[in-house]
């Protein structure tokens, strides 16, 4: 199974960490653009095998004739309310 790995980098000092969490990158970045006022740069270089799953269930940017019906991450249409 692949594992997530993201790397973060400034572009304006040597900045840079590698994260194992999409959330810990988007913080690493948050925090350092903040304290800092640089500009930084993250590139995902690999993902789970379950999160690359779900991007691929949710189809092209979750538009409905793209996605994979059979996948347990697609909401069914709601049920109908009895009146």
């Amino acid at each position: 199974m692949d594992k997530t790995r993201v790397t973060v980098r400034c572009r304006d000092c040597s900045f840079e960490t590698v994260h194992e969490r999409l959330r810990d990158a988007r913080t690493a970045v948050d925090d350092h653009e903040s304290s800092t006022g640089h500009g930084v740069d993250w590139t995902i270089e690999s993902l789970d095998s379950g999160v690359s799953q779900a991007g691929a269930d949710a189809g092209v940017c979750g538009r409905p004739d793209c996605a994979n019906e059979d996948s347990p991450l697609v909401d069914p249409a709601p049920p109908e309310t009895e009146s």
